[in-house]
């Protein structure tokens, strides 16, 4: 595993993604972005603020199964999980059903819960990033930040990632909260699938940004409230 200070120098910028509460302890998380805004962001955990290490690759196997499921982190990024699952061994008439054993340690859920939270709910305004002639999703320099009349209304607001699911609209519908603060300055939009994520953003100005705070407990009552 490296540590951060041995990756620090292939990022462009480090930005604090959050941090995720654990039961014995919490999880600190930090982003490192390369050249692609988007690609490729490298995801750093701490439990003190001063030693930081990459987390491994999201493992898309746990991505929506029972390692991934409603359960807090312990705080220990050793910690070992396990569940049985069912899988088929051999082709054809000989195909038979056996149960294996899967173990993954709490690193590798940290890694996954980091990137199904991007997926699900990291968001910025219209605009505010752009693809260069290379191919490569960086910040838009000229971009000066929404209009306050445009900055109110939720088709403004894109989710930060590759497109996977082309609807109109997240499901299930009401899935943000979106409300003005500090006497209308500042665009406040909440999302209420995944509980503690806050977007921010100043109408007529390039600030914006998003920060999750909480247990890493998808609020599956959603589609219910």
């Amino acid at each position: 595993m490296m540590d951060f200070e041995s990756a620090l120098h292939t990022f462009s910028r480090v930005l604090f993604w959050g941090k995720i509460l654990g039961l014995k302890c919490d999880y600190f998380i930090a982003q490192g972005v390369e050249v692609d805004e988007m690609k490729n962001r490298k995801s750093l955990y701490s439990l003190n603020c001063m030693d930081w290490h990459l987390l491994p690759p999201s493992q898309s196997m746990i991505a929506d199964g029972t390692l991934a499921a409603q359960e807090r982190f312990t705080g220990d990024p050793s910690h070992e999980y396990e569940h049985t699952e069912m899988r088929i061994k051999g082709e054809g008439d000989d195909a038979t059903e056996e149960e294996v054993t899967v173990k993954v340690n709490e690193a590798s859920r940290l890694a996954t819960t980091v990137s199904n939270i991007d997926k699900d709910a990291s968001v910025v305004p219209r605009g505010a990033f752009t693809k260069s002639p290379g191919g490569n999703v960086q910040t838009n320099r000229s971009f000066g930040g929404l209009d306050p009349v445009e900055a109110v209304k939720l088709r403004n607001y894109l989710h930060f990632c590759e497109p996977f699911n082309l609807k109109k609209e997240d499901v299930p519908k009401g899935s943000w909260c979106l409300q003005l603060e500090r006497g209308g300055t500042v665009c406040v939009l909440r999302s209420l699938l995944w509980l503690g994520l806050t977007f921010f953003h100043v109408p007529q100005t390039p600030q914006h940004g998003y920060i999750y705070m909480g247990d890493r407990l998808m609020n599956l009552d959603l589609p219910f409230m």
